[in-house]
C-alpha cells in the first residue's frame, strides 16, 4: 500500500481536536480543488487506509491491542510495558482519563473524517463519475464502516458524523451521541453499497467485495442477527473466492500474505519508512542476543490460553514461540511462550520492521461465523459442524461432530467461542468476543483468569473525559456514568 498523507493537502478535522475559537477563521483550504482527477481522488482513499496502520501505534499497528485487547483473560501489560495507561487497562483500573481510550478515539473520528471528505467530494465532482470513481466512494465506505463498527462496540451511543467537517462553529463541533442501533444501521447501509466492489482488486490489499460481504456478516453476528449472519457468511463461502491455506502457518507468512484465505489485512512493508509491524516487536523477547524485543505484550498466563491447545494442534507453536535462535551466537533459547504470529526472522534486529499483515478479517472466521450463526438458528446440525470443522480439521485436531456428535446447542456455543479464541489469537479479536456475549460472561471470565477487578460496566470503555470537557452535548457511557474505580 502506498504510504500517502493528505495533510498538506486537506484539512481534516479530528473530532478531539476541535475546540472553539474567539472569531471565525476567514477560508479553509478548499478540498475540492484538490479532487479534479481519478488520481487525486484516490489518493484521498489512501490516505483512509494510512490513518489506520501507517505507522506506530495507529489503530492497527498495535493501538487497538494496548487500548483494548489488554482488558481480556488472555493478554497483558508485558515487562516493559511502561505506560501507567496501558497498564491500568490490563488491571482493569482504567477510567476516562485514559490516553489510550482518549488515542482510539482521535484517530478513529480522524480516519472517520477521512472517508468523509472522499466521499463528498468524489461524489459531488461530475467530472469524477467513472467505474473507479465510485469503486473509490465505496472503498471510503468500507473504510468508514470498519471504524465505526469499532468504536460502536467500544463505546456503545457515539456521535454519527457522515460528512465532511467544514466550520469549528459550536453546532458543527458539538455532536450529540446517536443510538447504537443508528450507528449500526449506517454501517449497515455501507457495507452494503460496497458489496458493489470487484471481487479481485489489481491492487493487493485493497477492498473488494468479499470484503464487504465477510465484515456485514460479523455485523449481523454481533448483532445477533442470526439469519442474515448465516445467509451473508455462506455467500462468501459459496463464492469460492476464498479457501483456507492448507497450512496455518502460511496465514502469517510474507510470501503468502494476501492469500486465498486474507480476505482484508493491515498491509505492512517494513524497512520502508517504518511501515513495519509493530506486533511483532511488542511480542519479541530481550532475552535472546540478536533479538531486539521489546516484550511490551504479554501472555496472561493465568488465562490458560497457551495450554488450551492440544499439543498436537498445528496453530500452537506458530502462534506461541517457546524457543529462538540467537542470530548472534547460534543458540537456541528457551522462553516462556511468546506471540509469535507476526515475528520476522529476516529483521531480528530490528522486529518492528516486520512485514508480515495483520488480518482483521480472513476466511477462517466466516466459516466459524457461519458455524456460530447456524446453532442460534437451528442447533448443532451438520451444517453449523461444516465450518468449525474445516478449522480444526486444518488444526490436526480431532472433528467436533466425530468427538462430539451429540452436543447441546449451549455446548457447541461454547466450542465455536473457544475456537474463535485459539484460531484468532493477537488478532484484535478477543475483546470484541468476550464483550458482545454481555456483562455476565465477561466478568466471569476475567474474574477466572485471576483478573478481578472486572466489572459489568468493561464491557464498554468510558469516552474520553477531554471529549466530554470540549463537547456537553456529548453524554458518557451509561456505565461509566459517576462511576469511579
Amino acid at each position: 500500500m502506498k504510504n500517502i498523507t493528505l495533510y498538506s493537502l486537506l484539512l481534516i478535522f479530528s473530532l478531539s481536536a476541535c475546540n472553539p475559537l474567539d472569531e471565525n477563521p476567514k477560508a479553509f483550504i478548499a478540498t475540492s480543488n484538490f479532487y479534479n482527477t481519478t488520481e487525486d481522488a484516490d489518493a484521498a482513499v489512501l490516505s483512509i487506509y494510512n490513518a489506520i496502520n501507517s505507522s506506530t501505534h495507529t489503530l492497527y499497528n498495535r493501538l487497538i491491542q494496548i487500548s483494548t485487547e489488554m482488558a481480556t483473560d488472555d493478554y497483558e501489560a508485558g515487562p516493559r510495558a511502561r505506560n501507567a495507561h496501558v497498564r491500568a487497562l490490563s488491571n482493569l483500573t482504567h477510567d476516562a482519563s485514559n490516553d489510550r481510550m482518549l488515542e482510539i478515539w482521535r484517530q478513529s473520528y480522524d480516519g472517520i473524517n477521512r472517508a468523509n471528505v472522499a466521499i463528498d467530494n468524489i461524489a459531488k465532482n461530475p467530472n469524477l463519475n467513472s467505474q473507479k470513481d465510485k469503486d473509490l466512494i465505496n472503498e471510503a465506505k468500507f473504510l468508514r464502516a470498519v471504524l465505526y463498527f469499532n468504536i460502536v462496540r467500544w463505546f456503545g451511543d457515539v456521535p454519527l458524523v457522515l460528512h465532511e467537517t467544514k466550520s469549528l462553529t459550536p453546532e458543527a463541533i458539538n455532536v450529540s451521541n446517536t443510538p447504537e442501533a443508528d450507528v449500526y444501521a449506517q454501517i449497515e447501509a455501507d457495507l452494503l453499497d460496497a458489496e458493489a466492489l470487484p471481487e479481485v482488486q489489481s491492487v493487493k490489499g485493497r477492498v473488494t467485495s468479499g470484503a464487504a460481504k465477510s465484515l456485514l456478516s460479523k455485523v449481523y453476528l454481533t448483532q445477533k442477527k442470526w439469519q442474515k449472519a448465516a445467509d451473508k457468511s455462506q455467500e462468501v463461502i459459496d463464492s469460492k473466492v476464498y479457501d483456507l491455506f492448507e497450512n496455518f502457518a502460511d496465514v502469517f507468512n510474507v510470501a503468502t500474505k494476501n492469500g486465498k484465505e486474507h480476505i482484508f489485512s493491515a498491509q505492512f512493508k517494513g524497512l520502508t519508512n517504518w511501515n513495519g509491524n509493530m506486533l511483532a516487536s511488542t511480542a519479541a523477547p530481550t532475552s535472546v542476543p540478536g533479538i531486539a524485543g521489546d516484550q511490551a505484550d504479554a501472555l496472561h498466563t493465568a488465562g490458560g490460553l497457551f495450554q488450551a491447545f492440544a499439543e498436537n494442534d498445528k496453530r500452537k507453536y506458530i502462534t506461541f514461540a517457546v524457543e529462538f535462535v540467537s542470530p548472534t551466537d547460534g543458540k537456541t533459547y528457551k522462553v516462556a511462550p511468546h506471540f509469535n504470529k507476526y515475528f520476522d526472522p529476516t529483521t531480528p534486529a530490528s522486529p518492528g520492521q516486520s512485514s508480515k499483515n495483520t488480518p482483521i478479517i480472513r476466511f477462517a472466521e466466516i466459516l466459524l461465523i457461519n458455524s456460530e450463526a447456524l446453532n442460534e438458528l437451528n442447533g448443532p446440525t451438520t451444517e453449523a459442524f461444516a465450518g468449525i470443522d474445516r478449522v480444526r480439521e486444518r488444526a490436526g485436531i480431532d472433528l467436533l461432530s466425530v468427538t462430539s456428535p451429540s452436543i447441546s446447542k449451549d455446548d457447541f456455543r461454547e466450542a465455536v467461542f473457544e475456537e474463535r479464541r485459539k484460531e484468532l489469537v493477537y488478532e484484535y479479536q478477543r475483546w470484541f468476543d468476550l464483550s458482545r456475549r454481555g456483562p455476565d460472561y465477561f466478568v466471569a471470565r476475567l474474574k477466572a483468569a485471576g483478573k478481578t477487578n472486572a466489572q459489568p460496566k468493561h464491557v464498554h470503555f468510558p469516552i474520553p473525559q477531554r471529549e466530554l470537557d470540549l463537547n456537553k452535548n456529548l453524554k458518557q457511557v451509561p456505565e461509566w456514568r459517576d462511576k469511579v474505580n
